[in-house]
């Protein structure tokens, strides 16, 4: 029983020190107390879930900021550039620069205006020697900002423009900060006009960069002139030699009283004479040609084709010079025609396909997500005929590598 008594004695204890606690609250306190603080952690769990919803939703704002920075940089890389002062050329550029770099060093000049501070800073007392002392800290400070600046003109790329830019304004904002006491700091007119440098040097190499792509593409093309040309020449040659061939053979047959015989060299000789038009045809129509449809399965897949044009007197020949253009595989022909104006057949087939073409940025590269037989349709509807069709790649070479890497 003693024992009883002082599990009970001790229970009480426990029970008067929760209500001492509790403030002595009756039943009803007790309910609404516990009532108060369900609601409370309710509450705060709301709260909880709203901030963190607003988290999320910010935490989503700057990732898309930070994905479309970096597709803006990839695409600045790729040669998409905006230009921030477009001009004809890069001479004109050229000019732009040099007006601007002249003003740069008008304004880097003694009361020039490239930086500023106060005239009121004293040195024990004296003016003067608080106004050398600013001049020599302005003059430091402005050393570093232009040798920052010069050296991102240097090694400018143009997709890294916007970094510079900020790289420049925070150097300013630097030399603010340190310059506080003094107020000395890069003027405002000062720093755009360095900033707006930046914008010329980048537009400058990007049109640099564009002009030496469209002389490539200029001399690509002369050279193919140039190869047709040939071909034509030599062409006229071997025609000519086998024409005064055929011709010294019928003169002796016609002597010799061969009737048959100078007949059959008559013949040969209208088809040289022939031959030797449509090679003059050739030659003075730069239109005519054949429209060509290739593949290469093993560098490219089964859906995709180039859709081209060539003036050379054997296509072949062109198509084999572009196996040889830095792909693993030959090219294989599946579609080939010929037409007197073979420039504007070229240019349907592209209008057709625009829409599938791989490369949207180079109009030269002129390959298609098409497949030959979808090629092949559009080719038929624009020319009703072709000289030569297969809708299965041949691809000898691809196909000979992977039995051999199977086995």
């Amino acid at each position: 029983m003693a024992a009883e008594a002082e599990q009970l004695r001790v229970e009480l204890e426990r029970l008067r020190a929760d209500m001492a606690r509790l403030g002595v609250l009756s039943a009803v306190e007790l309910e609404q107390y516990r009532d108060q603080l369900t609601r409370d952690i309710a509450d705060r769990t709301a709260a909880g879930h709203a901030q963190q919803s607003d988290l999320e939703r910010r935490l989503g704002q700057l990732h898309q900021q930070v994905v479309v920075t970096e597709e803006t940089v990839l695409l600045q890389e790729a040669a998409v550039y905006q230009y921030r002062h477009p001009l004809s050329d890069a001479v004109a550029y050229q000019a732009r620069l040099a007006r601007v770099q002249a003003q740069i060093k008008e304004m880097v000049k003694k009361d020039g205006g490239a930086v500023l501070a106060t005239s009121e800073w004293q040195v024990n007392g004296s003016l003067a020697e608080g106004r050398a002392m600013v001049r020599d800290f302005s003059k430091l400070m402005l050393r570093a900002y232009n040798a920052e600046a010069d050296t991102l003109v240097r090694g400018l790329k143009p997709y890294k423009l916007a970094s510079a830019v900020d790289r420049l304004s925070k150097v300013a904002g630097t030399i603010a900060k340190l310059g506080k006491t003094m107020h000395i700091r890069i003027s405002e007119d000062y720093h755009r006009l360095r900033v707006h440098e930046l914008e010329l040097t980048a537009d400058y190499q990007q049109r640099v960069a564009e002009e030496k792509e469209r002389e490539r593409e200029e001399k690509a093309r002369l050279r193919e002139e140039r190869r047709v040309q040939q071909e034509i020449e030599r062409e006229r040659a071997r025609l000519d030699k086998e024409r005064q061939h055929y011709a010294n053979a019928l003169a002796t047959l016609q002597a010799k009283g061969d009737v048959d015989g100078a007949a059959q060299m008559q013949e040969r000789l209208a088809q040289i004479d022939v031959a030797m038009e449509d090679v003059d045809y050739r030659a003075a129509n730069v239109r005519a040609g054949y429209v060509y449809v290739i593949s290469n399965l093993g560098a490219f897949g089964e859906k995709m084709v180039k859709v081209g044009m060539t003036r050379r007197l054997e296509p072949l020949d062109r198509v084999r010079e572009l196996s040889d253009a830095s792909v693993p595989f030959n090219f294989d022909v599946h579609a080939l025609h010929f037409s007197e104006d073979a420039v504007s057949i070229e240019a349907k087939m592209h209008a057709r396909l625009a829409d599938r073409r791989v490369n949207l940025v180079n109009q030269r590269r002129e390959f298609f997500y098409v497949t030959p037989q979808e090629a092949k349709e559009h080719l038929v509807e624009l020319t009703g005929n072709l000289l030569h069709y297969e809708e299965v790649a041949e691809a000898l070479e691809y196909r000979q590598s992977l039995k051999q890497a199977q086995e």
